[in-house]
């Protein structure tokens, strides 16, 4: 018998959320009984803090950069706003506090924040590819 030994190269997400963010995310699509997306713009105050919207409540610029999916939403974020974070990874998180953002979990009385460390030079060599224009 012959055995085969395959290395693959682990990439390295950009964006990733706690068990805290997912399960609010569970909770949201029962309570709006659709799938979900997020985007951080980057603007002023809570512009700079994660949304979330229904698919289809937010129309994603042409610009806009893919960072990757979160508990199966489509995470984007502004090419502005990118290249600022460009070496950064997000974890997606929540805490108490209403936000005054049009995110759709704010009715709850938490907000997703967004935690950020920059990647080690390991993690910047493997990170998971993403398409910008």
């Amino acid at each position: 018998m012959r055995v085969r030994w395959a290395f693959f190269k682990m990439s390295i997400k950009r964006v990733e959320a706690t068990q805290k963010a997912k399960d609010l995310i569970d909770k949201l699509r029962e309570k709006h009984g659709t799938e979900l997306m997020f985007h951080q713009s980057g603007g002023c105050c809570d512009g700079s803090a994660p949304m979330c919207f229904e698919v289809g409540d937010f129309m994603v610029g042409s610009r806009d950069v893919k960072m990757g999916e979160i508990h199966r939403c489509e995470f984007f974020m502004s090419p502005e706003q990118f290249e600022y974070m460009k070496n950064t990874h997000l974890t997606i998180d929540v805490v108490e506090g209403r936000g005054s953002s049009f995110s759709i979990e704010i009715p709850l009385g938490v907000r997703f924040i967004a935690i950020s460390r920059l990647f080690t030079s390991e993690e910047f060599k493997n990170l998971e590819e993403i398409e910008i224009d």
